[in-house]
C-alpha cells in the first residue's frame, strides 16, 4: 500500500518493473486513467520508458481494482489485452466534468472486455461524487457485444448505465448461465420486464442488488424470488416497492441480508417477514421508510420465532419513538449493530432501555451491542450519557452522537472508554461496510466484523474490576427504578400504554 502520485507518468512503469513475479492482485485507491494505460503499456505514448514491465508480472495478475478519474475505451482495451490471466476486474470513476468522447467508455470499449475468456467478476461503476453523470455513450448494443465474451461470468456490477434498457440486462441474464451475483446501480431504464421470464433461465442467483432502480414494482420482486437460493437482496431506493414485495420476499428460506431503504413499505408489510425470513436474516435495513411507526417493532419481533438478526438499521424513521425502542429492548434480540440516526422522537428513555437490556440471562447489561448510532436523535440529552458509561455497553466499539449536545460529556466518555470510537459530526459508522453512495457497503453475511481491540468486558475482568462493576451496576439499576418512580415513570407508562411494571419491562 503506497501513494502512487509521486510516480505518475512514465515513472510509474519503472515502479511496476520491479514488481514481484508472484504479484496476483493490484488495488489502487486513485490513479488517472492515462497513468493506467502507461503503466500497462510503457512502450506507448510520448514518454517511452527504457524499462518495460516484466512480462511475468503481467501474466500473473488475476485481480485489478482501480478508482480512476474516468473509465475510457483506451484504458479498458489496454487492461483486457495486457492482463492475460485476469479473472476479477473492478473499475470505478467519478468524473469532475462531463467526459468527451475520447475520454469516455463507449460500446467499443465494452466489446474489448474479457478477450482471453478468463474473467469471472466484472464491476464498472460511475459514481456521482462531483456531478450527475452517466455512461451516456453505452447502450444495449454495447452490452450485447460484451455478453458474447462473458458467458462464463459469475458476478456483474453495472452502475450508471442510463441508456441500457431491459433488452441489455436480459441479455446478461440469458447469456451468463453461471451468474450468481447481479448488482445494478442507477438502472434508470430497468423495468419489471427484465425479470418476467427469469424462472425459464438456469440461473441460481444468490446476491441481487437493484439500487436506485425506480421503475421496478412489486411484480419484479415476485418474479425475482423464484431464485429460492437468494442470500443477499438489496432494494434500496426502489421507491415503488411496497408490502406485496415483502410478502414475496417472506418465503425465501436462506436470505441473510435484506436492505429496503426508502421503499414504500408499512408496518403491515414487515409482519410478512416475521414467520419466514426473520428466522434466517442477519442484517435488515429499513432506513428512511417513512410510513413505518413504532408498530414495526412488534411486527418484526413478537417472540414467535428465534431470530438470527444481528444488524438493524432504523435510521430516518420520523415516527419511531422511545416506545418502539422499549419494545425492541423487551425482545432481547442480541444485536451487535443498531442504527437509529436522525430519528427526532428517540430520546434518553431509549438509551436507558438499551443500556439495561439483558440477553440470554447475561448479567452484563447492554453487552451485545458493538455499534450504536444515535446521531441527530432529537430527544438525547445529558441524561443519556450517564447510561453510556461503565458498566453499560461493555463491548461497544462505535458510538454516534450529536457533539453539540455537550462536547465536554462526549470527550469525557471517549476518555473513560479507550476502546470506544465516538463520532459526533455525522459520519456513518463503519463507513467501509455502509457506503450508501453506490451500495458497496454490502458485505457477505458470513464475514466477521473486526472491531479492532481487545474485548473491553474481558479486559475489565482480567484487571479485577468485576466486583466493582457488579456493585456499580447494582447502584445504577436502583437508579433506573428510582427514576421510573419519581415522575419520569409516568412518561414511560404513557409511552408504553402497558400495565406491566416499567422497571421490569426495561430491565
Amino acid at each position: 500500500m503506497f501513494d502512487v502520485s509521486p510516480f505518475l507518468g512514465h515513472d510509474l512503469a519503472r515502479v511496476w518493473a520491479l514488481a514481484s513475479k508472484k504479484l496476483t492482485s493490484i488495488e489502487i485507491g486513485y490513479i488517472p486513467s492515462v497513468a493506467v494505460t502507461e503503466m500497462l503499456s510503457p512502450n506507448l505514448g510520448p514518454h517511452q520508458s527504457p524499462i518495460h514491465i516484466q512480462p511475468s508480472m503481467l501474466l500473473s495478475i488475476q485481480k485489478l481494482c482501480l478508482s480512476v478519474d474516468c473509465i475510457t475505451d483506451a484504458m479498458v482495451s489496454t487492461i483486457s489485452k495486457g492482463l492475460v490471466s485476469l479473472t476479477h476486474l473492478d473499475l470505478r470513476d467519478a468524473p469532475h466534468s462531463e467526459p468527451g468522447i475520447a475520454q469516455d467508455l463507449t460500446n467499443f470499449g465494452l466489446q474489448q472486455i474479457n478477450q482471453y475468456g478468463r474473467l469471472k467478476h466484472l464491476s464498472l461503476v460511475r459514481r456521482q461524487e462531483f456531478l450527475i453523470t452517466y455512461f451516456r455513450r453505452v447502450n444495449d448494443l454495447g452490452v450485447l457485444l460484451m455478453a458474447d465474451n462473458c458467458t462464463n461470468m459469475e458476478s456483474i456490477y453495472l452502475g450508471g448505465f442510463c441508456r441500457v434498457t431491459d433488452t441489455g440486462f436480459k441479455t446478461i441474464l440469458h447469456s451468463c448461465s453461471r451468474l450468481y451475483k447481479l448488482r445494478v446501480f442507477q438502472g434508470t431504464q430497468l423495468t419489471d420486464l427484465v425479470f418476467h421470464d427469469i424462472s425459464a433461465t438456469s440461473l441460481t442467483l444468490t446476491h441481487v442488488s437493484l439500487i436506485f432502480c425506480n421503475r421496478l414494482t412489486n411484480l419484479a420482486v415476485r418474479n425475482l424470488v423464484s431464485n429460492k437460493d437468494l442470500r443477499v437482496l438489496d432494494l434500496r431506493n426502489c421507491k415503488n416497492l411496497g408490502d406485496k414485495a415483502l410478502q414475496a420476499i417472506g418465503i425465501l428460506p436462506q436470505l441473510k441480508i435484506l436492505l429496503l431503504d426508502n421503499t414504500d413499505i408499512t408496518d403491515v408489510g414487515l409482519s410478512y417477514l416475521r414467520q419466514g425470513v426473520m428466522c434466517s436474516l442477519v442484517t435488515l435495513s429499513i432506513r428512511g421508510c417513512r410510513r413505518l411507526t413504532d408498530k414495526c417493532i412488534s411486527a418484526l419481533f413478537d417472540g414467535s420465532c428465534k431470530t438470527e438478526l444481528r444488524e438493524l438499521d432504523l435510521s430516518d424513521i420520523p415516527n419511531l419513538s422511545d416506545k418502539g425502542v422499549l419494545l425492541l429492548a423487551r425482545s432481547r434480540v442480541p444485536f451487535s449493530e443498531l442504527r437509529m440516526r436522525c430519528c427526532p422522537l428517540i430520546g434518553d428513555t431509549a438509551v436507558m432501555a438499551l443500556a439495561s437490556m439483558q440477553v440470554n440471562e447475561d448479567r452484563w447489561y447492554g453487552s451485545s451491542l458493538k455499534l450504536l448510532d444515535l446521531f441527530d436523535c432529537g430527544g438525547i440529552t445529558q441524561l443519556a450519557f450517564r447510561w453510556l458509561k461503565k458498566p453499560y455497553f461493555p463491548r461497544l466499539r462505535w458510538l454516534g452522537v450529536t457533539g453539540c449536545v455537550n462536547r465536554n460529556l462526549v470527550d469525557a466518555l471517549a476518555r473513560s472508554k479507550p476502546f470506544l470510537h465516538v463520532e459526533c459530526d455525522g459520519e456513518e459508522l463503519g463507513a467501509d461496510q455502509w457506503d450508501c453512495s453506490d451500495g458497496s457497503y454490502v458485505h457477505d453475511y458470513d464475514e466477521v466484523h473486526d472491531y479492532d481491540e481487545v474485548d473491553e468486558l474481558e479486559q475489565w475482568l482480567l484487571e479485577g474490576e468485576g466486583e466493582h462493576v457488579d456493585e456499580e451496576m447494582g447502584d445504577e439499576v436502583d437508579e433506573l427504578e428510582q427514576w421510573l418512580l419519581e415522575g419520569e415513570g409516568e412518561h414511560v407508562d404513557e409511552v408504553m400504554g402497558d400495565a406491566e411494571n416499567n422497571a421490569e419491562l426495561v430491565i
